[in-house]
């Protein structure tokens, strides 16, 4: 049986950038969806920073068949749980906590939580985790606390999130321990809100081809 890390990386499968979605209108889950799908990057998070956020994973999840929708922004157990139930395929926390390892390990959902500093990375690891979100990276010394993590940490891979935009991804993706990136720059709110679903899908192409 796969790890849990080895689940949720099947799930990315080598795809070089998240969009980290924060959904206004419901009514724009699906047609965003689709056109970050056919730019080349199915696999998107959803964040519970909107009161439509469970209905637009539920949409996504069944409406989408391209798309892998993801939830993020997990607080707590009882998050997890909703999201799961809308059909999110992994789950994405700012941080972690005992409670969220706990609820995890009790799930088929693989959890991507956040950790920035060694005793956050190290908890995560003994819990089993090797794939974990950066976050706020920017903030919190971004490349530079990446490259000095690599050697001390260097079974854990990382998905920076925050702060990254089209013009620093390619250089965190050049890192030997980052994996991904997460960020909102192939969605802009503005194109979202004009339902130009073209520009996001050329926004998307443009962002699936980092890295590579």
């Amino acid at each position: 049986m796969p790890s849990k890390t080895e689940t949720l990386l099947s799930l990315l499968n080598g795809q070089p950038v998240i969009p980290v979605l924060k959904i206004a209108n419901v009514a724009d889950a699906v047609p965003l969806a689709r056109a970050l799908a056919r730019g080349g990057l199915p696999a998107i998070e959803i964040t519970l920073r909107t009161a439509d956020a469970l209905e637009a994973i539920r949409l996504v999840a069944s409406e989408v068949e391209d798309a892998i929708v993801g939830a993020g922004t997990i607080l707590d157990p009882r998050q997890f749980g909703e999201a799961a139930a809308a059909g999110s395929k992994f789950i994405v926390s700012p941080g972690i906590t005992r409670e969220l390892l706990a609820a995890a390990k009790d799930s088929d959902v693989p959890l991507l939580p956040g950790a920035i500093t060694p005793g956050e990375i190290m908890a995560a690891r003994e819990a089993g985790l090797r794939f974990l979100k950066f976050f706020p990276a920017e903030q919190s010394g971004g490349i530079a606390s990446l490259k000095a993590f690599a050697s001390p940490l260097a079974d854990v891979q990382f998905c920076p999130t925050g702060g990254i935009t089209g013009k620093n991804a390619a250089d965190y993706l050049s890192l030997p321990n980052v994996i991904c990136v997460g960020g909102s720059w192939v969605a802009p709110d503005d194109l979202v809100r004009a339902g130009r679903w073209d520009e996001i899908e050329a926004l998307a192409l443009a962002a699936s081809k980092l890295g590579r």
